[in-house]
């Protein structure tokens, strides 16, 4: 579902006021949101997207050695 924001300036800034939107995402004050260019235009996520990457490369590594992995863990 879309809502329409309207852009305003804030001090020297530019931005947009999403404050129902982040609090039906159960975020927070302090919290951060990662802003992901896409074909369509941007998403804003509380993932990291590149964080996400790094452990999907760290899954496919302990897939790929579980020996290693149980060594490890020793």
């Amino acid at each position: 579902m879309s809502h329409p924001v309207r852009i305003r300036k804030i001090g020297n800034s530019l931005g947009v006021t999403i404050s129902e939107q982040v609090r039906e995402m159960g975020l927070k004050e302090g919290d951060s949101l990662f802003v992901v260019k896409t074909p369509n235009g941007i998403e804003l996520t509380p993932y990291d997207p590149d964080f996400e990457a790094a452990l999907e490369d760290a899954r496919d590594f302990m897939r790929a050695y579980p020996n290693a992995m149980k060594k490890l863990a020793e």
